[in-house]
């Protein structure tokens, strides 16, 4: 088996890969979000409950909290009916997205509570809700502190989607070892070195994209700075 046969058959898997950690990366952010709010808020019982998500999303190995949702959510789902419902694929969309949504929030939460005391201040002062303070002054500010840290969890996502063949998803890992076994493994170095330029290329994809918004939002605040209260006593 040469590169004209090989590199066409992993990059057939490619789509499947893709759809897993975009799925992840959308669930993961919304989980995120919503568990660093109930974090920052501390609401009694929901707040506890958020860091205990978190602790598990951050303390479990990844490849563990795969195979805890492949063999947990047809436990679950089986209670409504729907035992045959749960997939490979699924169980690494649901998998990965708690996986990252705990590790993201450990991102938000440090950003949001990074922001100058005297914005938050300032913003109650002038009888902002929660929500007011967060989509007009804490959050952009927030974005621009975090932004660093939330391109770090997505390359850490794309590494760690190549652990869904562990519960038999048909990702670009899956689908090289297949390859390897086909051949006997007399292509090992060559399968993984094709392997490491397809992760380097979705990584590198990743942190320009990342990069282009981190230098258009620090352009946008150091020149407008519209993100800031500014409070004036006079007298």
């Amino acid at each position: 088996m040469d590169l004209t046969t090989m590199i066409p058959e992993l990059l057939s898997a490619l789509p499947l890969t893709l759809a897993i950690m975009f799925v992840a990366l959308i669930a993961g952010f919304l989980l995120a979000l919503i568990a660093t709010t109930f974090r920052v808020r501390r609401i009694p019982v929901v707040s506890q409950l958020a860091d205990l998500y978190v602790s598990y999303a951050r303390s479990v190995p990844v490849v563990l909290q795969l195979f805890v949702a492949f063999y947990g959510l047809p436990i679950f789902v089986g209670l409504f009916g729907m035992k045959d419902f749960i997939t490979p694929t699924l169980a690494s969309m649901v998998g990965l997205s708690l996986y990252h949504g705990g590790y993201l929030s450990e991102v938000m939460r440090p950003a949001y509570l990074a922001v100058e005391r005297g914005q938050h201040d300032a913003a109650d002062s002038l009888g902002y809700s929660f929500y007011q303070k967060v989509t007009r002054i804490a959050g952009p500010q927030a974005l621009h502190i975090g932004l660093p840290g939330y391109g770090n969890a997505i390359i850490y996502l794309i590494h760690n989607v190549a652990l869904v063949m562990y519960i038999g998803a048909a990702d670009v890992m899956a689908t090289a070892h297949l390859i390897m076994e086909r051949s006997y493994n007399q292509y090992q170095f060559g399968t993984y070195l094709v392997l490491g330029v397809i992760y380097s290329v979705l990584c590198l994809i990743a942190w320009l994209i990342v990069r282009f918004f981190e230098l258009r939002l620090s352009k946008y605040t150091s020149k407008n700075a519209p993100t800031k209260i500014k409070l004036t006593a006079s007298i």
